[in-house]
């Protein structure tokens, strides 16, 4: 009897061990491919937090670290003996002194020992712990022996290109483009949307198609065109050609929001006409209030694609540094500190952080946002 019910149990035991197994390794896989995609961005925060000294060590350690050493505090200087080459030697310590600390391999343990006489095969070092014990002599190369390191995050480096970027001016005229362009795309996108989904318009499926072909088109193609009309009516070295066109919609957020509109049910918008709303009114009572995800994805895509976009500022806001926002103004500041990537990735990491902090929050909004509902008739 035992070993039957062993054997009606083991089948019911091996498919557990086997989704067990499966979770493990789905969730391993997954854990890695998550570390390989943030490794850059580690990358980019601790070369931020480095000195420019640790950025060229020879040992280069990954993490924001610096020499540590040791300095005398003593009150008085002290003067140490020491013998070389059978002959009696002395170095002072004065108060202030600074050594390096070393890490040496004695008695079969690793001490952390400070660098007083360095010599070639013999050189003496303190214990930072006992300077009254005098010097110890090592017999080796010391230039072989690995520093000691500290943990030493250079926050200073975030304080200087604050200031050196004047990173609240250059924040705010990127959030005047990015904003007030998102208001200009999600009205004007939502108003286009609604026609295309809920009015009879002769042609309507032909124009449906050309302006999500708009989507493929290079902005390369209407860059020439669009400068020198910009230029005719006096809109460069201004906001203008940033903000403006985005009150035209946008044939992406459009397909987003007509698709969108086309899963909510028509019988509300028949229900709110027989109560006597017109077209305006069911759309701000009837469709956009169902339709908050959608618009906060389209926000959402705008503000990010606004925030990073460079092309076009650089070209309008050439001559205006004034008005030019961080992704041109943090492009300038590393040409300038080409050789420093600690000052490069400190500007990076500020101009990212604002976007990030906005797609976490409303990241629950924005998932549901771009699944669109089922599509009705």
């Amino acid at each position: 009897m035992a070993n039957s019910s062993d054997r009606s149990t083991s089948p019911v035991l091996s498919g557990q061990s086997r989704r067990l197994v499966l979770s493990a390794g789905g969730t391993l896989l997954v854990g890695g491919l998550l570390l390989i995609f943030l490794s850059p961005f580690a990358y980019m925060a601790s070369t931020a937090l480095k000195n420019r000294d640790i950025i060229t060590d020879a040992h280069k350690p990954w993490l924001p670290l610096s020499p540590e050493d040791f300095v005398y505090s003593g009150a008085e200087p002290v003067t140490l003996s020491y013998v070389m080459d059978a002959e009696p030697q002395e170095v002072t310590l004065n108060p202030g002194d600074t050594f390096d600390i070393l890490s040496v391999e004695a008695d079969g343990e690793a001490k952390e020992w400070a660098l007083v006489v360095p010599r070639r095969g013999v050189s003496f070092f303190i214990d930072p712990s006992n300077v009254e014990a005098g010097l110890i002599s090592w017999e080796g190369e010391w230039r072989t022996l690995e520093p000691v390191y500290k943990l030493d995050p250079q926050w200073g480096n975030f304080a200087q290109a604050w200031e050196e970027l004047d990173f609240p001016a250059k924040t705010m005229n990127t959030l005047v483009i990015a904003v007030t362009g998102l208001i200009g795309t999600v009205i004007s996108s939502t108003l286009v949307a609604y026609g295309l989904s809920r009015f009879y318009i002769p042609g309507k499926s032909i124009l449906l198609v050309i302006l999500t072909g708009t989507i493929i088109l290079p902005g390369q193609v209407t860059l020439i065109p669009t400068y020198a009309l910009f230029t005719r009516i006096g809109w460069v070295g201004t906001f203008l050609p940033l903000i403006v066109p985005h009150f035209f919609a946008n044939a992406y957020n459009v397909f987003l929001l007509r698709q969108y509109f086309m899963g909510i049910p028509k019988e509300m918008d028949e229900a709110a006409m027989l109560d006597g709303a017109g077209p305006i009114r069911t759309l701000t009572s009837v469709i956009l209030p169902q339709a908050i995800p959608a618009l906060v994805a389209c926000g959402l895509f705008h503000f990010v694609w606004a925030w990073n976009d460079y092309f076009s500022p650089l070209i309008y806001l050439a001559g205006k540094p004034d008005l030019q926002p961080i992704s041109v103004a943090i492009q300038l500041y590393n040409q300038t500190y080409t050789f420093q990537p600690e000052m490069i990735q400190a500007t990076a990491i500020m101009g990212m952080v604002l976007p990030l902090v906005i797609f976490f929050l409303m990241q629950r909004v924005f998932m549901y946002g771009v699944v669109t509902p089922t599509v009705g008739k």
